[in-house]
């Protein structure tokens, strides 16, 4: 019963009216900013590295971490493979087609922030809600938006990250659910009671590493399979069109898998990117929105193309119809283990290390992620309360919540834990694009006269 519910109520949330806005407000966003992702590349790596102003906020580099390890988490392990498995190789396209037009729909939602950023003692603070209180003077809705964050980050999100954590783990070194999820829980408390200084921190440090440390063994992999890649390229272009006669009947998996799994992987226009973006302390908006733009790239580009590959070239998945029918058995052992599609392929190339390697990648993507949904979520009950009473008693209650969430998604089955996933993505980005799409002249103003000093 619980399961149909909630499948229903994420049939009502993605239904093809989300996938469609998302990929037209990346091609309005595109040509209003005249490329900006394009024009502006380098400005792009250059704004990581701006200097602080006041010593009030994060710096841009430290933002980029915190929203780099919310993005690069099991969206880029599992989520591609899921998205291999219900919608073929061609999801993999449209993955990258969301994050293409995604960076300029960062780049709006990010300036946008930083415009409407509000000052709180633990330093600035702001996201959609503030934009949508001050930019729409839509209190109703900012309260609106700010709650369903402080759900989607918070629990239903979060139920995601440690359940892919937890599945990883038990492949490989057949630790339970319940410990996996009660070991996480543990040391993100260590870090979360800390603050936003320790979060960011903690993020610049790890969160580089991590991925660049994934992007080189994923190199190797695909190295190791070079003679494939010529085809995989075919299959991921064919499979997009619905030319692959294997998925020819699923092209509407195809485009849904890859628009969603896109958007819950680089959250371009969900809204979190802009959250970390109002604690900066940048010289001026429109730089930290190029920052943003970036983070972009390297999630979905780099850390989620780098899986696709490996899994593509390895064979190491299976495709499923609609009915739960396997179309293509590459990996009929597998099943729906899809956290194994990419434990498989590392290990066709180094065996016996592959699931051992997935599963600590796996580990420190998903504390990574879920310390930045700790960040988004409190920032949100940070603007709820405004310095008001029982602020700092709520805060840690939630805290205490969201430590008992990380243990449930450890438990939960996968399926059921995904779609709770992409409900919260869906409601966030539905608040967020309509908004931003409202207010984009004031980020394209604030982008053109960027331009003019630099």
């Amino acid at each position: 019963m619980f399961e149909k519910i909630v499948s229903d109520i994420n049939a009502l949330v993605w239904n093809p009216g989300l996938v469609v806005l998302l990929i037209a407000a990346g091609l309005y966003f595109s040509f209003r900013t005249r490329f900006v992702q394009v024009r502006r590349f380098g400005l792009m790596l250059k704004s990581l590295f701006s200097k602080k102003q006041d010593g009030k906020g994060i710096s841009s580099f430290e933002a980029f971490s915190i929203a780099l390890s919310g993005r690069v988490g099991t969206g880029n392990i599992v989520g591609v493979a899921t998205a291999i498995a219900f919608g073929g190789p061609g999801a993999v396209f449209w993955m990258w087609v969301v994050a293409f037009f995604g960076a300029s729909t960062a780049f709006v939602e990010s300036t946008l922030a930083q415009m409407y950023k509000f000052h709180h003692a633990s330093g600035y603070r702001g996201g959609p809600f503030s934009f949508i209180e001050h930019g729409l003077r839509q209190r109703w809705l900012a309260v609106l938006f700010a709650i369903i964050t402080v759900f989607s980050c918070g629990f239903f999100l979060t139920t995601v990250q440690s359940n892919g954590a937890a599945s990883a783990l038990s492949n490989s070194f057949s630790v339970s659910p319940l410990a996996s999820g009660i070991g996480i829980a543990v040391i993100l408390g260590l870090v979360v009671f800390g603050g936003v200084k320790r979060i960011a921190r903690v993020a610049s440090i790890v969160t580089p590493f991590m991925a660049l440390g994934y992007i080189i063994l994923s190199l190797v992999v695909v190295a190791y399979h070079i003679q494939d890649v010529p085809a995989v390229l075919g299959a991921i272009l064919k499979g997009a069109f619905g030319l692959d006669p294997i998925c020819g009947g699923i092209i509407g998996s195809t485009i849904a898998m890859g628009v969603k799994r896109g958007i819950f992987s680089n959250e371009a226009g969900q809204g979190t990117g802009a959250i970390v973006s109002a604690a900066t302390d940048v010289p001026h908006p429109a730089q930290q929105g190029l920052a943003q733009a970036f983070s972009v790239y390297v999630d979905t580009l780099l850390v989620c193309t780098a899986t696709a590959l490996m899994i593509l070239c390895s064979g190491t998945y299976n495709i499923f119809g609609p009915d739960g029918q396997i179309l293509f058995g590459g990996a009929p052992e597998l099943g729906g283990n899809y956290v194994g599609y990419t434990q498989s392929a590392v290990d066709s190339v180094f065996r016996g290390f592959g699931s051992q390697f997935v599963s600590v990648a796996m580990v420190f993507f998903v504390f990574t992620t879920i310390m930045a949904y700790y960040f988004y979520a409190e920032t949100s009950l940070i603007y709820l309360f405004k310095g008001r009473r029982g602020e700092s008693v709520t805060i840690r209650v939630f805290q205490a919540l969201m430590l008992c969430a990380v243990v449930f998604g450890a438990v939960k089955e996968a399926d059921v834990v995904w779609q709770i996933g992409d409900i919260g993505v869906g409601l966030m980005a539905w608040v967020t694009v309509i908004s931003i799409l409202i207010l984009c002249p004031k980020a394209i103003k604030a982008l053109k006269e960027f331009e003019t000093k630099v």
